[in-house]
């Protein structure tokens, strides 16, 4: 007994010098942690605080009443989307286009990171980078003003068609060729920026390990499988993680500008569906219901994603 209140004793006087080398170690490092204080005030008030809107999602929000007066519902507005015939369609949209993003999307940034890193001449090398990052800095809005010019019934491809005296291809009003095309143009458009990743952890390999294999008599795609891919590793599984995790987001702005009532069967998903329910129709408590709904279902896959990784001894987020 007296020796367990010795070692309690020792706790509470050992507690008070780490405090005080805690205190001293930010006092001493304050002009760093004053750095970080507008970005913490950024979160808290752009990330934190509008979680209490969230809880709309569970009252028949009115607009006029405000958050606090709107009497509570339970899962009234969750019920009511699990029940629409809209939910299934949404779901299975939504899953199918994320789905096919990673399977075409995702292998094309680190072929491509591959390849580049393979060219010798600097200069060479940094135009077809410009060119490859370009898109990625464009818009929606105004990368799919270009697709357009391309794809529609007037356009550069159906006029080229016209030419051959063959017959058009009406792609934006086409179950058939809509979802291609937003795979096409959303990899078009982010392979050149989501190989900087990759091209940063190539450069990380040890030059050596390449120069003892060409020694031993590797060749160039031995090198590639047996030195470059397991030395990136990580960082693809990481970025898999990622994707994994973002598979209910399946591309709001990309479909927003490129879609039309025409192919809502094949091209309507949860983020669309939020956008004309909250917005468009004022059903706020709905909208964010739904959209409450996705925001825990890709943290539930990223979590999951994550877990079954790390426990097959793999590099993972946490």
């Amino acid at each position: 007994m007296s020796k367990s209140t010795n070692n309690l004793g020792n706790i509470s006087a050992k507690s008070p010098g780490k405090y005080n080398d805690l205190g001293k170690r930010i006092w001493k490092a304050r002009s760093i942690y004053l750095l970080i204080i507008p970005t913490l005030i950024y979160f808290f008030i752009f990330s934190y605080i509008p979680y209490y809107g969230l809880s709309i999602a569970f009252k028949d929000f009115k607009i006029f009443s405000g958050i606090h007066a709107s009497p509570w519902v339970g899962f009234k507005h969750f019920r009511e989307f699990f029940n629409s015939p809209d939910f299934v369609r949404l779901l299975r949209n939504t899953v199918l286009i994320s789905v096919y993003r990673i399977i075409f999307g995702f292998p094309v940034p680190i072929i491509f990171a591959l390849l580049l890193n393979e060219v010798r001449h600097s200069w060479y090398k940094r135009i077809i980078q410009t060119v490859t990052y370009f898109p990625h800095f464009l818009s929606w809005v105004v990368y799919g003003g270009i697709i357009l010019t391309f794809i529609q019934p007037t356009g550069v491809i159906n006029a080229f068609l016209r030419a051959l005296e063959l017959q058009p291809i009406e792609i934006l009003t086409s179950t058939k060729y809509f979802r291609p095309m937003l795979i096409i143009s959303d990899i078009l458009k982010g392979f050149g920026f989501g190989a900087i990743v990759y091209l940063a952890a190539l450069s990380g390999i040890d030059p050596q390990l390449y120069e003892a294999a060409i020694i031993d008599g590797a060749k160039k795609r031995q090198q590639i499988w047996y030195i470059t891919l397991p030395g990136i590793r990580p960082t693809i599984i990481v970025m898999f993680i990622l994707a994994l995790g973002g598979l209910m987001n399946a591309g709001f702005d990309q479909i927003f500008v490129l879609y039309n009532a025409s192919v809502y069967e094949v091209a309507d998903i949860i983020d669309t569906f939020v956008y004309r329910i909250g917005l468009q129709s004022a059903q706020y408590s709905l909208g964010t219901a739904v959209g409450l709904f996705k925001g825990i279902t890709g943290f539930i896959l990223i979590y999951t994603s994550n877990s079954i990784i790390r426990r097959t001894g793999e590099y993972s987020i946490w």
